[in-house]
This record gives C-alpha cells, sequence and structure tokens, in this order.
C-alpha cells in the first residue's frame, strides 16, 4: 500500500476552496496528496463540508490528534498579516509545510522556493527568481526574471512583477497591478488594484493610483506582525 503525504489546508474561506481545487488538479493525473479538510478558527465553520472536503476544527483539532511525519499544511489567508500570524501558530502546533504549484504554470529551473506557497494556474514565472515562504502567487500573474519576492506576500490575480523586482516581506499585490523593472517595495506594503508602480514604494503604507502614490501609512503593523 501507498501511503500518501497527508495535507490540511488553514483557512476555510473562498481561497481555501479554490486551493482544494488546486490540490485536485494536482492529483488528477497521479494522486499525490491526501487532502483531510480545513483548519479554521472560526467555529461557525466547524462540521461544515466545503466543496468535500470537512472543516476539521480550529488548531485544538491538531492538539487531540497524533500528528505523524505526513501530515504538512498550507495557508490559504491572503491578508499578509492574518497569514503570518496563522503560520506561527500552526508551526507551534507542530505541522509541516508544503508548496502547491498547479501543473499548468510556466516555471524556470532556476526559480528558488521556500516552503508553504501557493503557486495558482495560469502564471509564467521566468528566470532567476528567489521566493521565499508562505508567497501566494493567484491566478494568471507573470514574475520577470531576478525577482525577490519574500515572505507572506501575496500577488493577486493578473498582477504583472517586471524584472530585477524587490518585494519585501509581507506586501500585498492588488489585482491586475503592474510593477515596472528594479523598483523595491517596501515591507508589509499595500498596492492597490489596478495600480502601476514606477517608483519605490516606502514600508507599511497603501498605494495606489497610476503611478502609485502613497496614501495612508499604516503605524502599527509592527504590532500587529510581533
Amino acid at each position: 500500500m501507498i501511503y500518501l503525504p497527508k495535507l490540511v489546508i488553514i483557512g476555510a474561506g473562498g481561497f481555501a476552496r479554490e486551493v482544494a481545487w488546486l490540490i485536485e488538479d494536482i492529483n488528477k493525473d497521479k494522486k499525490q496528496l491526501d487532502l483531510i479538510g480545513f483548519i479554521d478558527e472560526n467555529e461557525a465553520n466547524h462540521g461544515k463540508v466545503l466543496n468535500g472536503y470537512p472543516v476539521l476544527g480550529g488548531f485544538d483539532y491538531l492538539a487531540n490528534t497524533r500528528i505523524n511525519e505526513q501530515l504538512y499544511a498550507v495557508c490559504a489567508v491572503g491578508n499578509p498579516v492574518s497569514k503570518k500570524k496563522l503560520v506561527q501558530k500552526a508551526t507551534e502546533y507542530g505541522l509541516k509545510f508544503t508548496n502547491l504549484i498547479h501543473p499548468s504554470i510556466n516555471i524556470s529551473k532556476s526559480v528558488e522556493l521556500g516552503t508553504g506557497n501557493i503557486i495558482c494556474a495560469g502564471n509564467i514565472l521566468t528566470v532567476n527568481i528567489s521566493i521565499g515562504s508562505h508567497v501566494i502567487v493567484n491566478l494568471n500573474c507573470t514574475v520577470g526574471h531576478d525577482v525577490i519576492c519574500h515572505d507572506y506576500t501575496t500577488i493577486l490575480p493578473g498582477a504583472s512583477v517586471s524584472g530585477n523586482v524587490v518585494i519585501n516581506n509581507g506586501c500585498d499585490i492588488g489585482t491586475n497591478a503592474s510593477i515596472i523593472q528594479g523598483i523595491t517595495i517596501g515591507e508589509w506594503s499595500i498596492i492597490g488594484a489596478g495600480a502601476v508602480v514606477v517608483r519605490d514604494i516606502p514600508p507599511h503604507c497603501t498605494a495606489v493610483g497610476v503611478p502609485a502614490k502613497p496614501i495612508k501609512f499604516h503605524k502599527d503593523i509592527h504590532e500587529q506582525v510581533e
């Protein structure tokens, strides 16, 4: 008998259901992962069945379940601040993380990945790219050469990241945003949907528009991510 690695998805929202579908696509030709369900801290979701997979409970479920070396997780929560908190909590419960990469993507062999990343369908990742851990690259994005994308970042559908861009920890890159070559995005910053980034963006801000400009700074972000 072949024992497949067991996997839980942290979160039970819309994106979590999309990640379950991603896993089904990974398993389509040959089953590689055994998705056992969702872990969610919202008690109202406990006991629900989402697209055929149960919401097992919160992290207490893990405390009451024998965790073996084959139980892995991904965090399917887009908000970078919430994602970091959940990943830290999951780690305390002994969960290990794995990468989920949709089989349809076009990715070169020179792309380096950390762990816990979710790379959705339709993406193109070119050459000499470095992606940290717990990064989400949602549907139909392009990531150019020599991009460095640090931990906990989320890149939403249709975003375009040109070559030599640096995206620091915990950034949230909006749907259909464009970042031109050589730009640096400061840590824990938010780039609005449809924004065009032509200048470096400072840390801890929200930047929107064409060209993108900071409109708000998040003074309390350090407390949220500690």
